[in-house]
């Protein structure tokens, strides 16, 4: 199997411990505003950070899925859920520093979680899905009603996008017509598009039409 573009820079790998982080914490908030105890905190930081990648590898039979096995990530998380506990005033001001680094998730998960499940033989549309569960998972237990839902904003859409493109990229790779160096380059041009859809829908209030 081999290494997953993102993952072999260290700048990037820095940067999806932060989306790690800032996931978990994001899970946290929601948790201290339901009144949870410090437990139901961090399992909610936990679920929230890791928990679309636990799906994409059970479902790829990728086991023990990296939720569970990759201390750093497991930690990361983890800490994240005791700093809310603290914190939480002073988090609930950020909204667009924490709306940039969930976008940022967004994309990094999006383009491992597709380059990860085509490394391990599926079909594209197999691994759009599995992208999508990496990026969006975990905020299913955010809510009553998801954030993927209940934002009107565009969301899902963005890593839908990036996912489909990773799958391009990829096939590029494996057809020989991209070298690593611009499978990196296109990788972090497809996480910049990610996050600039995502912000600029809330932004402008950019929003999908519902039902006629």
């Amino acid at each position: 199997m081999e290494e997953l573009a993102l993952e072999s820079n260290a700048f990037f790998m820095g940067i999806e411990y932060l989306a790690v982080f800032c996931s978990g914490l994001m899970g946290g908030l929601c948790a201290v505003r339901k009144n949870y105890d410090l437990f139901a905190m961090l399992i909610t930081a936990w679920l929230t950070a890791l928990g679309g990648g636990i799906i994409r590898d059970v479902m790829l039979g990728s086991l023990p899925p990296v939720g569970i096995s990759d201390r750093g990530f497991v930690l990361t998380a983890l800490v994240s859920g005791l700093a809310i506990a603290v914190i939480h005033p002073e988090v609930d001001k950020l909204r667009w520093s924490m709306l940039t680094i969930d976008a940022l998730a967004v994309g990094l998960f999006a383009v491992n979680g597709t380059s990860k499940a085509l490394d391990l033989g599926t079909s594209g549309m197999t691994a759009v899905f599995m992208g999508m569960f990496t990026a969006l998972g975990g905020g299913l237990v955010l809510n009553d009603v998801p954030m993927i839902i209940r934002d009107k904003h565009l969301y899902a859409v963005p890593s839908a996008v990036g996912c489909v493109l990773t799958v391009f990229v990829c096939r590029g790779v494996q057809w020989k017509m991209l070298d690593f160096t611009a499978e990196v380059v296109l990788d972090c041009a497809i996480v910049v598009l990610v996050v600039v859809m995502r912000l600029l829908s809330v932004k402008f209030s950019i929003m999908l039409p519902g039902a006629v």
